[in-house]
């Protein structure tokens, strides 16, 4: 996933919804991403990111929300958007196509940005849901995929 980002990530806003350990968030930073917010509404998932912001030294560049994600969304809206957008919610979930609906409707989304979902390789993406994003690319691997969303040109 990162191979594919990488143009992308200097100087960049990265989101990272459903943040678990913030493994991602941290990877976007030490890749050139300028800012990353960690969104997970479990303590300990909280906890973990903490310590590891301490001990990869980005705390500075960074902002973590500990609530439920759709809050974040909302609590997000009308401050800078993100250039990069990564979800990971338990596959189990459902419901992906309204988090990012409601990314957009949110504005959360910069001009030119990409979302990026980590999904079961069994979810379908329903694209009338989701309009104006647009599936640009979609890599499988052995039990999950990326799914690459941008805004219809």
């Amino acid at each position: 996933m990162f191979n594919i980002l990488n143009d992308r990530l200097p100087q960049a806003r990265f989101l990272d919804l459903f943040a678990g350990s913030g493994q991602i968030g941290i990877e976007a930073l030490s890749r050139g991403a300028a800012f990353a917010c960690f969104v997970d509404s479990d303590r300990r998932a909280v906890r973990c990111i903490e310590e590891n912001l301490k001990k990869t030294k980005f705390e500075e560049e960074s902002q973590i929300l500990p609530r439920e994600v759709r809050a974040a969304i909302r609590s997000l809206a009308g401050g800078p958007p993100f250039d990069v957008i990564f979800l990971d919610p338990p596959y189990q979930m459902g419901g992906e196509e309204a988090l990012l609906q409601g990314i957009v409707e949110q504005g959360l989304l910069a001009e030119g940005g990409i979302v990026v979902l980590e999904a079961a390789n069994s979810k379908m993406i329903e694209a009338d849901a989701i309009r104006p994003l647009v599936v640009t690319r979609q890599k499988k691997y052995k039990t999950n995929q990326h799914i690459f969303f941008e805004e219809g040109r």
